[in-house]
């Protein structure tokens, strides 16, 4: 099985990419900062002699992708796409694990919501300038949260949390009671509780 889906008009644009290219290029698929907030995802050139040993090797039918070892599991389930519309045409490139490595079903449950907040959450709230981080699970079972960014201060701050972090993870992981802000949003900072 692939690690990295290529939808049909990608693999054209690579194929039209690589026929100006030195015979023997293929593509390399890569992760800077795999793992953290800051984890960017990006597609070069891979000549021959550029391929490691440790290089994972995913042969499409005109072409191969070379992804290094410790990116891989960060691509895990990464979708490339070449999409055309009004504006243009751009390379697209998603990759929902690369700011975390999945976790599995049977992982503790503060790495599950905490791989939910990243994978799932902090995408939405990135969109507005904002993220949220996880502090704790507490005994009784409320995550405890922590807004910064643009949504530190944000006066939609509470239906965000209630109609929207809540649900979903309420929604995903049942056996969560609910969720509290620690952030102090007028003074910028948090109070604990």
């Amino acid at each position: 099985m692939s690690i990295i889906t290529i939808n049909d008009a990608a693999r054209a644009h690579f194929k039209k990419l690589l026929s100006n290219q030195p015979e023997g290029t293929q593509i390399r698929v890569f992760v800077i900062n795999p793992g953290t907030p800051t984890a960017e995802c990006g597609v070069s050139y891979c000549p021959p002699d550029s391929v490691e040993e440790s290089d994972i090797e995913e042969k499409n039918e005109d072409f191969s992708i070379y992804i290094d070892e410790i990116s891989a599991p960060f691509l895990d389930e990464a979708v490339i796409d070449f999409v055309t519309d009004e504006l243009g045409s751009q390379l697209t490139l998603k990759a929902p694990n690369s700011k975390m490595k999945r976790v599995d079903d049977d992982a503790p449950l503060i790495e599950r919501v905490n791989y939910m907040i990243q994978a799932q959450i902090n995408p939405q709230l990135a969109s507005h300038g904002g993220y949220v981080s996880l502090v704790e699970i507490t005994d009784d079972k409320h995550v405890i949260l922590q807004f910064g960014g643009g949504c530190n201060g944000c006066s939609m701050v509470d239906v965000t949390l209630k109609e929207g972090i809540e649900k979903q993870l309420l929604t995903e992981f049942p056996e969560l009671t609910g969720v509290r802000d620690l952030t102090d949003h007028q003074a910028g900072t948090h109070s604990y509780y």
